[in-house]
């Protein structure tokens, strides 16, 4: 027996322990209406001038453990809030992604009506629909339960600051609803008056 590795504290054996570094209620920047954002530790990228440094690292922050859940899980039950925002770190990384897929199953079981959005390095086509290191066993079922996905790296110099609801000019903000029903990427349309820049 001295030999095993023990188990994580905080985790049972064969569940992956998660960690955040924020979480955010009444959150209005990260997704169309009020929303709860969860900022999940954890990512490989290191894409330079990331606004979150702090959680590239998995450890960092506080348990995602069940008390945590059970605030998120409340705190989207109020008509006002839209929905639940998930960044990081990265959400993608494939030990968050295994954390995650329970909770959003409980999230779209609980709120079938409220949207899912999801901030991701990953490019949709590239990263996590064919094999990468962020493709895993539970990424198709991930994507399943995400209503708006906006992928790509953040790009330093693609930086623009009258984008809505994303950094670089590069990043797509998908409907994924629509993706899934038409076979290939759609783009999510923004209300009209946020998407000519003339406010």
């Amino acid at each position: 027996d001295m030999g095993r590795t023990p188990t994580p504290a905080g985790g049972r054996k064969g569940t992956t322990a998660l960690n955040y570094a924020n979480i955010k209620y009444c959150d209005i920047s990260n997704g169309s209406g009020v929303r709860t954002s969860l900022f999940v530790s954890g990512c490989r990228r290191h894409c330079e001038n990331c606004f979150n440094k702090v959680a590239w690292d998995f450890a960092y922050g506080k348990p995602f453990d069940k008390t945590v859940r059970n605030q998120i899980l409340a705190s989207l039950k109020p008509d006002y809030v839209s929905g639940l925002s998930l960044l990081g770190g990265e959400p993608f990384e494939p030990e968050n992604q295994r954390a995650l897929v329970p909770f959003l199953h409980d999230v779209k079981v609980l709120y079938p009506h409220k949207t899912i959005w999801c901030y991701t390095g990953n490019v949709y086509e590239t990263e996590l629909l064919q094999p990468s290191p962020s493709r895993c066993e539970v990424t198709d079922e991930m994507l399943g339960y995400i209503d708006i996905l906006v992928d790509g790296a953040f790009v330093q110099d693609l930086y623009d600051i009258s984008l809505r609801f994303r950094g670089s000019s590069n990043q797509r903000i998908l409907d994924m609803n629509a993706t899934r029903a038409a076979g290939h990427a759609v783009l999510w349309q923004d209300d009209p008056v946020f998407a000519d820049h003339k406010m």
